[in-house]
Order: C-alpha cells, then sequence, then structure tokens
C-alpha cells in the first residue's frame, strides 16, 4: 500500500494538559514540519532523534517544542513519522495542526495511522485490533490480555492452524489435477486426524470467549435479595463510599444503582437493586421486576440473606429459584453479628457452600471478594492460555468450527475431493479473516473507525 497523502491528528487525549502530542505521518510529515520549524534542519536529521526549537507561522511564534523523528521504515506505520510535543493549550495545538494542514496535510481519519501500520505489514489484523483493547483496558487481566494479544499471542495460533490446514489443502487440490490417475497425495486417516486436532483447538478457542467477554468488559455482577438483607450496606462496603442511601425501611432502593471496581485485576460491575417481595406500590412493584429481569442477564448473583429474619424454609425456595436460573451465585448470610453461633452452625450444615460475614465489617468483605474471584475461575486466564475477547474472532472460529465439520463429515461419508476441498478453503477463509490475509475494504473501514483519531 503506497499513500501519497501525509496525515496529522492530535494524539494526546482533547483537554487543556501540561503537553500535547500532535501526529504525522506519511512521505512529507518531515519536510513539512521543517518549513514550520525554528531549529535545526530536520531533514538532515537521523530517525529516533529529538529536537528542541519553535513552531513559526511566518515570523510569528506559536510555541516551543521538542520534535520526535522516526524516519521510514523505522516507525510505527512504517512511513516517515513526526511526533510534535508542544504546550496542552487547546489554542496551541489548533494553530500548530491549522498551520501545518495549510502547508499540505489532511487531517487522520479514526484509527488512520494504526491502519496505516497494519496495510503496510507492521502486523497483522487481530494485532492492529489489540492496540484500541490495550489503549481501552481499565484492569490488569484486559491489560494483560491486550498486550499479549497486540505482541501475536492470538495471531501466532491462527496462524500455525491455517499452515497446518494449508499443507493438506495444497496436496487435494494436487489429487483434483490428477483425477483421471487415481492418485492420493493426501491421506484421509492423516487429514481427519489433523482436522480433529485443529478442531480441539479451535473449540477450545471458542470456549475462551465468556472467560475473554469477563475479561475485557467486566462482570455484571448484581446484588439481590429481599428488603433490609444489607445489599445497599454491602455496595457502600465494596466500594467504599456512601453509594446508595442505607435505610431500616423497606423498600427504599427502587431502581438499579451500579458502579466498578476492580478485584484481583478484573473489572466487576456491581448493581444494587430493588428487594425481592410481593408489593402492592406499583413503583417498587416495577423495581422488583426489574431485579427479576436483572438477575437472569448477569454473569454473577451475589444473593444476600438476612441471618436476623431468615425463614430456612423459605431459605431453601429462595435457592431453589437461584439454581434454576443457570447464573453462578454466591449465597451469603448477612448480619452475622446479630445472631447466635449456633444458628450459623446450623445453616452451614444444610449449605457448607454459604458465606456468613456483616457487611458492615471491612475484613469480613475482603472474604466475600475472595470468594467472588473463585467464582470468576480465572485459572485458564493465569495459565496464560490464549484467550478470545474479540466477538469478530468469535464469529470467524464458530464458522471456522462449521468448515471443519463438514470436511470431517465429508470424509465419513467419501464424498469426492471437490466438495472437502471446497470446505477446506472456507475453514481457511475465516482464519484468514481473523488476522487480515482474508478481508474487504468494508471489514477495515469497519474496524478502524472504531479508533481514536489520532492512534
Amino acid at each position: 500500500m503506497q499513500n501519497n497523502d501525509t496525515i496529522i491528528a492530535l494524539a494526546t487525549p482533547q483537554g487543556v494538559g501540561a503537553i500535547g502530542v500532535i501526529r504525522l505521518s506519511g512521505p512529507e510529515s518531515i519536510k513539512l514540519t521543517n518549513q514550520v520549524f525554528k531549529g535545526k534542519n530536520l531533514e538532515a536529521q537521523e530517525s529516533h532523534t529529538i529536537h528542541f526549537g519553535t513552531i513559526r507561522d511566518g515570523e510569528k511564534i506559536l510555541d516551543e517544542v521538542l520534535i520526535s523523528l522516526f524516519i521510514a521504515p523505522k516507525s510505527f506505520t512504517k512511513e516517515n513519522v513526526v511526533e510534535i510535543s508542544c504546550h496542552g493549550s487547546n489554542f496551541i495545538i489548533r494553530q500548530i495542526i491549522q498551520l501545518l494542514i495549510r502547508k499540505g496535510a489532511r487531517p487522520a481519519k479514526p484509527g488512520e495511522f494504526t491502519k496505516r501500520a497494519f496495510m503496510h505489514g507492521q502486523f497483522d489484523l487481530a494485532q492492529a485490533e489489540a492496540v484500541a483493547d490495550l489503549i481501552n483496558a481499565d484492569s490488569e487481566a484486559s491489560h494483560h490480555t491486550a498486550l499479549n494479544q497486540m505482541r501475536g499471542g492470538f495471531s501466532g495460533e491462527i496462524k500455525r492452524l491455517r499452515e497446518e490446514l494449508i499443507h493438506f489443502a495444497s496436496m487435494i487440490e494436487l489429487e483434483l489435477d490428477f483425477g483421471e490417475e487415481d492418485v492420493e497425495f493426501a491421506s484421509r486417516d492423516d487429514l481427519k486426524d489433523l482436522v480433529n486436532k485443529l478442531l480441539k483447538v479451535v473449540n477450545a478457542l471458542i470456549h475462551s470467549f465468556d472467560l475473554g467477554n469477563v475479561i475485557k468488559n467486566g462482570v455484571p455482577t448484581v446484588i439481590a435479595g429481599k428488603p433490609n438483607a444489607g445489599k445497599s450496606t454491602l455496595l457502600n462496603a465494596l466500594l467504599k463510599e456512601e453509594k446508595a442511601i442505607v435505610s431500616d425501611i423497606a423498600g427504599t432502593t427502587r431502581d438499579f444503582i451500579e458502579d466498578e471496581i476492580i478485584i484481583g485485576g478484573v473489572a466487576f460491575r456491581f448493581i444494587d437493586t430493588a428487594g425481592l417481595r410481593e408489593t402492592t406500590d406499583a413503583i417498587e412493584k416495577i423495581g422488583v421486576e426489574r431485579t427479576q429481569a436483572k438477575m437472569k442477564t448477569a454473569s454473577m448473583i451475589i444473593y444476600l440473606f438476612d441471618l436476623s429474619q431468615v425463614d430456612v424454609v423459605e431459605m431453601n425456595k429462595e435457592i431453589n429459584v437461584l439454581e434454576n436460573t443457570g447464573v453462578p451465585f454466591l449465597k451469603v448470610g448477612n448480619k452475622l453479628d446479630k445472631v447466635k453461633e449456633s444458628f450459623v452452625e446450623q445453616l452451614q450444615k444444610q449449605h457448607p457452600d454459604m458465606l456468613f460475614l456483616s457487611a458492615n465489617e471491612p475484613e469480613q468483605v475482603e472474604l466475600l471478594k475472595d470468594r467472588i474471584l473463585e467464582l470468576v475461575n480465572l485459572d485458564k486466564f493465569k495459565r496464560g492460555d490464549t484467550v478470545v475477547t474479540n466477538i469478530r474472532h468469535y464469529d470467524s472460529l464458530l464458522q471456522t468450527k462449521n468448515s471443519l465439520d463438514a470436511v470431517i463429515e465429508g470424509i465419513d461419508n467419501m464424498v469426492s475431493n471437490d466438495f472437502v476441498a471446497m470446505d477446506i478453503r472456507q475453514a481457511l477463509h475465516y482464519l484468514g479473516e481473523i488476522t487480515g490475509e482474508i478481508t474487504t475494504d468494508d471489514l477495515l473501514a469497519n474496524i478502524f473507525s472504531k479508533f481514536c483519531i489520532g492512534k
């Protein structure tokens, strides 16, 4: 891909700050900057050097700046790249960008710097998408996963799958050329063994998406229970701030109260909900209905029982309802300080997995956090296995699985080589979509439009 134009954009966030970084990329980026820079001759300098001087519009000084030079192909985009570090005034930044646009640069489109890096072979499409994930990472887990993908961890898996499949595809294509001579270059048993091996890898990647989605987007966790079970107190204790109103009056919480915290490197979105009970209050009834709907779509439920008011028979009924939701849940007996130890021991025998605490005791809330992490099950992530976090990749892997299943079915039913080859080509196509070896302009436009303009 050859780009004859030079693009420009602000690479740092909008708003007043200590500095702003303006980025240019393209064949004329150094030449254009040199026209407005008073200092060393930038066109005579080496790559990866920094130069102090002033940016001038004619004789008018706009700012004192530092110019960083990256000469092709030793840059992020593999083009000539200039980064201008100026003072973070919106006025100064705007003046410099407008000046360079008048000199011949054009405003960059969203993600255009990363798109140029991809088009010039700096990295593949999956790695390019990981750049955006890395920028948006807000927890240790999402940062680790995005960094691993950007450095080629996921891409390496996909490339190995394609390479193994391409070998057999070429052998079968060769057999088609010698169709009248009844020769076999590719053993059907060997092909079946290979496809089954590939299916194991593809299925593992598909199943990792649930964990990947948790890592990337956080875990929506509903705090539920009857009125006055201590849900709002627990939310405040988890967030370490008075986010929810705490009251002895039943039905105080009538809608969702939501906030996010990081536990063990994973983002959790905790949602305090209206207490579950029969009610004639129209507003509270809507809140209860919303709570029930939220519980069905949550990734986890923390269900609180008020130990000082609990009815064991009723509690068992509520637990049965929770089990039928199909959503992982924690049973938490709250207000431990208000009941006798013998009663707790009795409940513990019936429900050994129930956690007992007082939501206003910080040490006990920390125990709850440990149990929450256990329920999320990050073992796969901690082992360093590849984890799929992108819905586009997940969809392509599902299509790959369908194609590989069709290959197995074709071999078992002894279909002709033409159809087996067609299914293998389909699998290769979908794997190639992930890394960008197979792509379209519409796909690229859709992916890079979601990036920020300066990246």
